[in-house]
Parts: C-alpha cells; structure tokens; sequence
C-alpha cells in the first residue's frame, strides 16, 4: 500500500474505553470498495498492541461479530486490538452473485478463485493474509503479534490461514468451522465454483488435507456446539479430529452440548478464546 492510498471512516464508537471503528478503502487484491472493523482497546492510545483477526461466517459482514460476541469488554482487558474483514466483494456486478447466500456475496470462503468471472474479484485470501494487514500495520498501532479466529466458514479462513502459513499466527482458534470443505456440500459448490473441477486445487483451502499433508504443527483450538444444525452435513468436525490424531496433530476439539451455530454460542465462549489467544499473543518467544 502506498502513502497515496487512503481510509474513509465510515463510523466511530466508544466502547469499553476504546474504539470500535469502520473504515472503507479501495482494495487492489479484490479490485473493488471494501469495508472492515477493527476495535482498538485503550491501551493502543499509548502503545502498540497485538492483533486478533476475526473471520465471519456465510451472509455476514464486518459487523455481525463487533455487535454480537461482546469481545470489546474482554479484548479491552486483555489489550489485544480485533479486525474483522467482509466476508467477500461486495457490488461487482458479476452474474449470479447475490442470487443464493452461499456463493457470491456473503460467501468468499477465502479462497483465490481461478475462474472467470471470478478470479478478478474473488481472491480472498490474497486480500486477508497480505494486503489487509498491509494497511492495518500501516495504519493503525499494532505490534506485529498476530492471531486469528472465525466462526463456520470463517473457521475455516481461520484454520487454512494459519496452517498454510507456519509461524506467522501466534494462535488459532474457531467457532464451529467448515473442516473438511472438499467433501461437504457448501465447500463443494464454493470450490467448484471457485476454483473448478480440479480437486487438487481444492486441498489448499481444505483444513483437514493441510493437517494430512503436514503443512504446520499449528496448535489448533475449537468449540462445537452438539445442536448446531449444520453439524452433521456441513462441519464434521470428527473429519479432523480423525486426520489429527493419525498425524499427531495437537487439537484441542470441545463439544458444548446444547449450544446451536448461533451468536448466541459465540458469545458464551468468547471470553476464553481471547483469553487462550492473549496467553500466546503476549507471551515473549
């Protein structure tokens, strides 16, 4: 990002003595307007902080997680700074993009599409692992300590993220994600859409591929809730329990019976999972 490109603030809220904050900004990566939050805790007002980034699920935006989890009150304790991306372009005119809520609009899946018409807008991944936190490094005071966390599709940004990219996330963690993406049904319809009928080209964005191919010893920490109605169709979460326990892959995998894909689970446990990524974030190395 150069000095010449620019963020619009688009909101500003006091929260727990720090700032949640909204800004727009034109992306290279995405060639489109794009919006994202972050939440800086008090202590960015005098210090640098470390970063937790926030992956959302399908149908959500950059605001779902600031408004609903209530990390502000825990994250302003802990002094880690939150971003939360969209969760893909939004207004690109493509065909069919708006037309179903788990492809197109509202559902990246954080990957690069390789297809036309997507590639020139869809490339997600790109837009999360480098050119987003270029601009949030440039302008905003972050330490360089990074984390990252999602929740169902943003689970799995979250888990391939860190798995393809040894050493760079000081933690991981997820909220019921999407672990095995190849061999469920809205991996498949985002993947060949995405990405074509080439499945090789699949197991880059498919957590439990990455864990059998050895591609980082990452610690990996989840919370699934037993009435998620997704469970058994779309997340699968024994997939990769399985796949790490033949490779010797640390996994934390929790079940918390009752608790359903909701918010409403999200915010029940979000206070440990600041606390397991702030252990890590301000730990020395």
């Amino acid at each position: 990002m150069t000095m010449t490109e620019h963020l619009e603030l688009v909101s500003a809220n006091k929260s727990y003595g720090g700032w949640h904050k909204r800004y727009r900004h034109r992306s290279r990566a995405l060639d489109c307007e794009m919006t994202f939050a972050i939440y800086l805790p008090p202590q960015a007002e005098t210090e640098r902080v470390p970063l937790m980034w926030w992956l959302s699920g399908l149908t959500c935006t950059d605001e779902n997680f600031m408004q609903k989890a209530g990390a502000h009150r825990v994250a302003a304790e802990l002094g880690i700074a939150i971003v939360c991306p969209d969760t893909s372009p939004r207004g690109t005119n493509l065909p069919d993009e708006d037309d179903s809520y788990d492809f197109g609009s509202g559902a990246g899946f954080y990957v690069n599409a390789t297809r036309e018409p997507w590639k020139q807008h869809y490339r997600m991944y790109d837009y999360v692992a480098e050119e987003l936190p270029s601009v949030v490094r440039q302008h905003f005071p972050v330490n360089g300590r990074e984390s990252i966390s999602g929740h169902s599709m943003g689970g799995h940004g979250a888990l391939i993220l860190a798995l393809r990219r040894p050493g760079h996330y000081r933690a991981v963690s997820a909220f019921a994600p999407v672990v095995n993406p190849s061999e469920c049904p809205w991996g498949q319809k985002a993947f060949s859409g995405y990405l074509g009928e080439d499945r090789g080209l699949w197991t880059q964005y498919d957590a439990c591929e990455l864990v059998a191919r050895g591609a980082s010893s990452q610690p990996l920490f989840i919370d699934q809730g037993e009435a998620d109605d997704f469970l058994e169709e779309q997340l699968c979460p024994e997939r990769l329990e399985a796949v790490c326990a033949e490779h010797d892959h640390p996994l934390t995998l929790r079940r918390q019976p009752g608790y359903d894909h909701s918010y409403y689970f999200i915010a029940t446990f979000i206070e440990e999972h600041l606390r397991y990524h702030a252990r890590h974030l301000h730990a020395t190395r």
